[in-house]
């Protein structure tokens, strides 16, 4: 039996009394000690004693909406795991408690295994965040099993990772094109006790809809037509290692079904055969979509989103990364002056400020492409701001202008204007105390950044927005 320092105090906000001791029942096997509350005062009364470490919640209560129980505690501890349950909801409902904080759902009924599985995950993820928050205060690293950069929102990936691939769970990477999921995927692989392991990838987005059933399961010999082999697919070629499926959101909804199976028993039948095969797999995903909005739109399977998204790992978008984006072009420009056998060392001060400026659309990807070109079109020892490419120079896509409003219409009868009212002196004199909303915003970044010793990541932080904001500020006020 576990000590009590192992235990985890859950808060079980329930109106039926009936319902609250099944839902005990099924948790009593694990490492929780269950407070239950019959209502909105009751859950409130017991967190105002000592907040729990976690909290079921169901969304209907006899005294008031759920959900003001969840922005409540979660207004007191923002990282505190809640799961919420309802018998009267629907995706929709659960996408809006997942707004408003909540770290899973439950639609009533449910198994017991759902029950224990998805409390299991929300503690876990928990535990992981408090661990990322510990070690956040130590000197960061300045990359991680392939990474580069040092950013905050990058370490703590890098925490996420490191305890992922110790383990057997399912890693479910999300994030824009570009910021390096397939990267995610082979970190988890390489540092975990399957790195002697094969490292099979499979891109759902790029392999037709007719044939990745067979790229992922494989298929016997006259299966379909050009089926003239045998052919083991990823299922197999994974075994003892890690099966990447990415842009897991393309896939289609019939073959979801069996990747259900395939992960739920580790069995699967290649097309065309009737025979059922075994292997020991590892799963890892990413998608570039929102998964929850897909399963809201009906495009993905609410049951297999469940099973892979165990362990998320969000990336964030390069132009959330600060000096991370000069750290990346100094690497990617050793390595393609290397490869290009070219004498490139450093970027010159406009160049470099150029680079932060930009909103880096296509991230990481669309970085290394950029330095990459500036390397194989030019020569020297430094990178100019001229060397780099027009998208870059100009900062991204210009927009698109709005289209022309019509003009008004032709007014029955013209009158003349009647003459401005008088305006009184005092009123003069006050108006003259209004100082411009640009002035007042440059004094307050002029001082954080002095405030920062010229750091202007920090400063950054400070103010709520992106050091690339913050330079492309700067910028403009030198241009003046």
């Amino acid at each position: 039996m576990a000590d009590a320092a192992s235990y985890h105090q859950l808060l079980l906000v329930e109106d039926s009394p009936s319902l609250a001791t099944v839902y005990q029942e099924y948790l009593r096997a694990g490492p929780y000690e269950i407070r239950h509350a019959h209502c909105i005062a009751d859950a409130l009364k017991f967190a105002d004693h000592a907040m729990p470490d976690g909290v079921l919640l169901d969304l209907r209560l006899p005294d008031g909406d759920g959900l003001s129980v969840l922005r409540e505690l979660r207004g007191r501890d923002p990282d505190l795991p809640v799961v919420v349950m309802t018998a009267h909801g629907s995706v929709t409902l659960a996408v809006e408690a997942m707004q408003a904080g909540a770290s899973d759902f439950l639609v009533k009924p449910f198994a017991p295994e759902r029950l224990t599985v998805t409390v299991a995950n929300v503690m876990e993820r928990a535990a992981l965040r408090r661990q990322v928050a510990v070690l956040a205060a130590g000197a960061p690293r300045q990359g991680f099993a392939g990474f580069i950069g040092a950013a905050p929102a990058m370490q703590a990936v890098y925490r996420i990772l490191e305890n992922a691939a110790a383990s057997r769970a399912t890693v479910f990477v999300t994030g824009e094109s570009g910021t390096g999921k397939e990267l995610a995927a082979e970190a988890v692989h390489s540092i975990s006790p399957r790195k002697a392991g094969p490292f099979i990838a499979i891109n759902c987005a790029a392999i037709p809809k007719d044939l990745i059933e067979s790229e992922i399961f494989g298929h016997v010999r006259g299966a379909f037509t050009g089926a003239v082999a045998d052919r083991i697919g990823a299922a197999r070629a994974a075994d003892g290692g890690t099966l990447f499926l990415d842009e897991i959101c393309e896939m289609d909804l019939a073959l979801q079904g069996k990747l259900l199976r395939f992960i739920q028993t580790g069995t699967f039948q290649p097309v065309g055969s009737g025979k059922t095969l075994q292997t020991d797999v590892r799963f890892v995903c990413a998608t570039n979509r929102d998964p929850l909005e897909e399963v809201r739109a009906g495009r993905f399977r609410e049951d297999l989103y469940y099973r892979l998204h165990v362990i998320p790992v969000p990336l964030p978008p390069l132009r959330d990364r600060g000096d991370d984006i000069l750290a990346l072009a100094e690497a990617f420009l050793a390595k393609s002056a290397t490869e290009e056998g070219k004498r490139f060392q450093r970027f010159e001060a406009p160049a470099r400020a150029m680079l932060m400026r930009h909103a880096w659309p296509g991230n990481v990807r669309e970085l290394e492409n950029a330095i990459r070109t500036a390397v194989v079109l030019h020569d020297g020892e430094v990178v100019s701001a001229a060397m780099l490419p027009a998208t870059v120079r100009e900062g991204g896509a210009k927009p698109v202008p709005a289209p022309a409003p019509p003009p008004p219409p032709e007014p029955e009868s013209v009158k003349p204007a009647p003459p401005p009212a008088p305006v009184e002196p005092r009123a003069v004199e006050s108006t003259k105390r209004i100082r411009p909303l640009a002035e007042t915003e440059r004094e307050a970044i002029e001082e954080a950044v002095r405030l920062c010793g010229g750091n202007i990541a920090k400063a950054a932080a400070f103010l709520g927005i992106s050091p690339s904001t913050l330079y492309r500020k700067q910028e403009s006020w030198r241009r003046r």
